[in-house]
């Protein structure tokens, strides 16, 4: 009986991993549809949302627009681009901001607002889950 119940208890444990990680963000980087920029690696996403570059491949500024801290998203997005840890990430702005070498990213609340601020303004950078993908806004990079 002790064999069936190891059993079921690791089918249980193999189930509960398999529908936590479905429930991980697809984060994929984004600007305004009417943006010049159509493409950028993966590096170049994390170093415009980490402050180590303020402009565009083509010399246009960046504007990086974050969502908040404690969101899914959020987490995804810097494990997935920046390889960093929200608690990393934190600790490297509170350095920045120390140093008076810089400040974060405006954050918004949610993917309508992010879009929204996206369409006024093509220098905007951003990032949301796949499954929020519209027709106002453009994939650059995703990991």
């Amino acid at each position: 009986m002790s064999i069936l119940k190891n059993f079921v208890a690791a089918a249980l444990a193999s189930s509960l991993a398999c529908s936590a990680a479905s429930a991980v963000a697809d984060v994929v980087a984004v600007v305004s549809a009417k943006s010049p920029i159509n493409a950028l690696s993966k590096t170049q996403v994390a170093d415009i949302f980490l402050g180590r570059a303020n402009r565009f491949p083509d010399g246009t500024p960046a504007v990086p627009i974050d969502q908040s801290e404690g969101t899914a998203v959020h987490a995804e997005f810097y494990a997935s681009f920046a390889g960093r840890t929200t608690a990393q990430v934190k600790a490297y702005w509170s350095r920045i901001i120390f140093t008076g070498r810089g400040q974060p990213p405006k954050a918004v609340s949610n993917d309508s607002e992010l879009k929204r601020l996206l369409a006024n303004d093509p220098r905007a950078i951003g990032y949301m889950d796949r499954s929020a993908l519209d027709d106002s806004v453009r994939v650059l990079s995703s990991p």
